[in-house]
């Protein structure tokens, strides 16, 4: 009976929690929130100055020109809410963060701090996906900065997506417009920082952006090299990729693909597209020539979705500072285990 009443209580903490901690936050003075930690985050975008004083709204959801800056991300504490608070799982965590503060400057001063601050590293570029406006936007690649252990190395390239679920047609329109400027700082990256050590993550449909991109880099830049190439989640019709695969794999060193059973966005995806997503788990990816998959289908799903285990789930992020900080293949990493030629099932704990 005990159990059943704790389990009972925990079912009823993590929805009143998930219920009452966003207008809660949002209306306790910060003295009382208890900040616990402030974190920068280094961002290029092509989203539309609103004007708002509001540092999340700053940015719109229209094309624009380039603008760069960063984003200040502030967590805070409601441990005030005692239990309730404890029962939470993992991505409640996002509600606690918070952007602060959002400080602009032109794209080449932000690339040239960079390149001011990295001692023997470079940057990993990261591309969000759909329904992302610029404060969740700005949250999230905090959560992955975060769980990959990229601080330092971390930089956010943000197109203009609605931020609405009901726009995924308006986002994807929204890519294919963003495809070119996201090329252009491919290659702006390449330049500044050497052949062979920029990295570069795409999840969801940003990923579908990272393959287009890099597409029109092999066209234009045929030379350009990078490191580690990870396309998490990736929303983009599975024969397509193997179309485009050829032209964009001598470009990395080495391309990296999570996927997963039972990711309900790419689900939805693949019956509005026709056509089975790369980050569905079971598609024969013995077809794609040298590329390391990833299945994580063994691990819980860390979500309602399925479809954020990039920030959620602490064994992929762990994997993913193998793959990113250390280099490691994924023979050489553990909690992997061969599943097929190119495939790898994870089996680690979270």
């Amino acid at each position: 009976m005990r159990s059943i009443v704790t389990g009972l209580a925990r079912t009823i903490g993590v929805a009143l929690l998930s219920a009452v901690i966003t207008p809660l936050a949002g209306s306790m003075p910060l003295m009382a929130q208890g900040v616990t930690d402030s974190l920068q985050l280094p961002f290029l975008t092509l989203r539309n100055r609103t004007g708002s004083d509001t540092p999340g709204e700053m940015f719109g959801d229209e094309r624009s020109g380039l603008s760069a800056g960063w984003c200040r991300v502030r967590e805070i504490d409601l441990s005030v809410l005692g239990t309730i608070a404890e029962a939470a799982p993992p991505f409640i965590r996002e509600e606690l963060l918070r952007v602060d503060q959002v400080t602009q400057t032109e794209s080449g001063t932000l690339l040239d701090r960079l390149q001011e601050g990295m001692t023997g590293a470079a940057p990993a570029l990261y591309v969000h996906g759909y329904y992302i406006g610029f404060d969740k936007g700005c949250r999230r690649a905090v959560l992955l900065q975060q769980n990959a252990n990229l601080a330092g190395r971390f930089l956010w390239f943000s197109w203009p997506s609605d931020g609405a679920v009901a726009y995924y047609t308006h986002d994807v329109s929204d890519l294919y417009w963003s495809v070119p400027d996201l090329a252009d700082a491919i290659i702006d990256l390449h330049q500044r920082f050497g052949s062979g050590v920029v990295d570069v993550v795409g999840h969801s449909l940003g990923a579908r952006g990272v393959v287009l991109a890099l597409y029109e880099v092999a066209s234009r830049n045929p030379e350009v090299r990078l490191d580690e190439v990870v396309l998490l989640a990736p929303d983009i019709d599975f024969g397509i990729f193997q179309r485009l695969l050829p032209r964009i794999r001598p470009m990395a060193d080495k391309i990296t693909i999570y996927v997963t059973k039972g990711d309900r966005p790419l689900a939805l995806s693949a019956q509005l597209n026709g056509y089975p997503r790369l980050g569905e788990a079971g598609n024969d990816v013995s077809t794609l020539g040298d590329v390391e998959v990833i299945d994580l289908s063994a691990l819980p799903a860390g979500s309602p979705s399925g479809h954020l285990y990039h920030i959620y789930s602490a064994a992929v992020g762990r994997d993913l500072n193998r793959l990113l900080n250390d280099g490691l293949h994924a023979a050489e990493r553990p909690d992997l285990v061969p599943a097929g030629p190119n495939l790898w099932a994870m089996t680690g704990d979270e």
